[in-house]
């Protein structure tokens, strides 16, 4: 499998196949707008402008199951994250990331790109998958990893 195989909810409700973004190097984020990490949407906006062009992605999937850390519906999520930090990368509908409903993708990533010691559970918001051209997952990244620090990761999988 590879993200091209999945399907997911834009933040405005409508069904888009992640096939449109085969090719590309996926940076794929579980956010939240009340987190202590919540300052990295701008992270991860500097990130997707600066290699945009050469094919890379950011995706932000909010997700209220660590704190009810986002407490809102996807208008107040995308409104939110448009004024307060200027996101343009795509954002999708909320998910949940761990349990039994938790999405098909993050099943994936996770069951692709353990934790520590081999979980695969989500510890928390901001968790990071960065993957390649081909849809493998080159690495999970922790939440207290900043988006600037995965710059390097980025360059490699976009040479």
């Amino acid at each position: 499998m590879k993200p091209s195989d999945f399907s997911v909810q834009t933040i405005t409700g409508t069904t888009q196949s992640l096939s449109e973004f085969e090719g590309k190097v996926l940076l794929i984020v579980n956010v939240a707008s009340k987190c202590g990490f919540t300052k990295q949407y701008a992270g991860l906006q500097s990130l997707y402008e600066k290699y945009a062009d050469r094919g890379f992605v950011v995706m932000g999937f909010p997700c209220d199951q660590f704190g009810h850390q986002e407490p809102g519906d996807e208008a107040s999520i995308q409104t939110f994250c448009e004024t307060k930090f200027g996101v343009t990368f795509p954002m999708f509908s909320k998910i949940e990331v761990n349990g039994a409903d938790a999405s098909p993708l993050f099943k994936w990533l996770k069951s692709s790109q353990p934790g520590l010691l081999g979980t695969e559970m989500i510890k928390w918001n901001f968790t990071k998958f960065l993957v390649a051209r081909d849809g493998t997952v080159i690495k999970r990244y922790a939440p207290n990893d900043t988006p600037e620090s995965l710059a390097s990761a980025i360059e490699l999988a976009l040479n």
